[in-house]
């Protein structure tokens, strides 16, 4: 079998590709991996495990409550909370392991199961890679011991959970928001309630938008992936800015007063700047992706900020960042990681410092984020292909080779499949908007003979 875990989890439709049997038996294995290393020696172990809206989550999250106590795991259910706060509440609750159910920026049909280690931390890839040999043992009929009686887990609903991360957030914000007015698109997701919250306890006016969850209707033409809503909504209201959110509010994305987006490496570099005058940028580097604009670097290496850059996926920006003492890094999706304040992307403190930072200097966020220009990006999503082939492949390689050759040293090609859905991203930089369209077009064409 390929491999279940992505580079954010386990993903797929739900009652479909992830099914309750198989939230089940990940979860058994994930506690008897976890016995085996030790995590829960010399105690009886915990486990925090929420959720965001989708109605998939309902059975999805019975089931991981199930395989959990049935380990012999107790289990704190704190419902319906970004993955950031769980991760947060992992830690702050001493618990040895979290689980969160979110297929993130995902439609609704899909879901996922995220685990996060003591302390809040994703897995080590070789501990995922553990889960699913044990996953796959116990599918077989691999025998486990299977507590009774007392040696069984209990379950237990920790409501003060939302409370709990919202004061988390005010208590690391260096200024309040006063005098600001604030958009808010929830994407009907799992910050709906928390992240509204916690802006107007800053003090901040609050407009909220895609804050209505249902279970059904998680990132349907609102978030930070569909930004149009809430443009309109700032213009309408005449706010200050406003901030979107992905279903399971681990992204942020802005808008500026005029309407303009304000993607993730702009916000990576207002924050850069903002910590590096608070002393709080620790080693002045900046962690990004592959992804990140190239106007981002320019910017970093004119301000004396230095930039390393990752593969794609927020974990691999979390590991430099922990292997090398880096403060702050992330994604232009808009995945934000403080490490003195979080494990994790966290949209909501992204959302919050961002606007601490315009309360601040009294400048608006179109005037901040100038501070780097977005060179032309095209990105083509290509589906339905072989996406397990792109670095081997002859044909597209050769393609490739032709395409950096047109470019020059004015723009950049990157192709390399998606972690999270079954397709091929094709992302091409150049100094002209239609030459950045016409090579990836052509880029992606060649994707699809290649590797249809």
């Amino acid at each position: 079998m390929g491999r279940l875990f992505g580079t954010d989890g386990v993903r797929g439709v739900a009652n479909a590709d992830l099914t309750a049997e198989m939230a089940l038996g990940l979860s058994v294995a994930a506690a008897h991996v976890l016995a085996e290393a030790g995590t829960f020696a010399g105690h009886r172990p915990t486990a925090v495990v929420g959720r965001d809206p989708r109605a998939s989550g309902e059975f999805l999250e019975a089931a991981v409550v199930a395989g959990l106590a049935s380990a012999g795991v107790d289990v704190l259910r704190v419902g319906v909370l970004p993955t950031p706060a769980v991760a947060h509440l992992t830690a702050a609750l001493g618990a040895d392991l979290g689980v969160m159910l979110s297929a993130s920026h995902n439609a609704m049909p899909d879901n996922g199961i995220k685990f996060f280690a003591r302390g809040g931390h994703k897995l080590a890839d070789e501990l995922e890679d553990r889960i699913e040999r044990v996953y796959e043992e116990h599918r077989r009929g691999e025998p486990w011991e299977r507590p009774t009686g007392a040696g069984v887990g209990r379950v237990r609903d920790h409501e003060a959970g939302a409370d709990q991360y919202v004061q988390h957030l005010l208590g690391v914000l260096p200024n309040r928001l006063d005098g600001l007015k604030i958009v808010l698109d929830e994407a009907h997701g799992a910050a709906a309630r928390v992240s509204p919250d916690a802006f107007a306890r800053a003090g901040a006016e609050v407009i909220t938008i895609g804050a209505e969850p249902d279970g059904l209707n998680i990132n349907d033409g609102c978030g930070s992936t569909h930004l149009d809503q809430l443009k309109a909504a700032v213009l309408a209201n005449g706010a200050d800015l406003g901030i979107a959110h992905d279903g399971d509010a681990d992204r942020c994305l802005a808008v500026d007063h005029t309407g303009d987006e304000v993607d993730g490496d702009q916000i990576l570099a207002v924050l850069a700047l903002a910590m590096r005058e608070r002393a709080a940028l620790g080693s002045g580097t900046v962690v990004a992706t592959v992804m990140s604009n190239l106007g981002f670097k320019l910017a970093m290496e004119r301000e004396g900020i230095q930039l390393v850059q990752t593969a794609v996926g927020d974990r691999y920006v979390l590991e430099e960042m922990k292997d090398k003492g880096h403060a702050l890094g992330g994604e232009q999706s808009g995945h934000v990681i403080v490490l003195e304040h979080a494990t994790t992307g966290d949209g909501t403190l992204t959302g919050l410092l961002l606007a601490a930072r315009v309360a601040e200097t009294g400048r608006s966020l179109r005037e901040l984020a100038s501070v780097m220009e977005r060179l032309p990006q095209v990105l083509v999503n290509v589906p339905d292909v072989d996406k397990g082939r792109v670095g081997t492949s002859a044909d597209l390689a050769a393609a490739i080779t032709e395409a950096e050759r047109e470019l020059g040293s004015t723009g950049r090609v990157l192709l390399r499949p998606s972690g999270t859905e079954p397709l091929v991203r094709v992302m091409v930089e150049a100094a002209d908007i239609d030459q950045a369209r016409s090579v990836a077009g052509r880029l992606a064409d060649a994707v699809k003979s290649a590797l249809g």
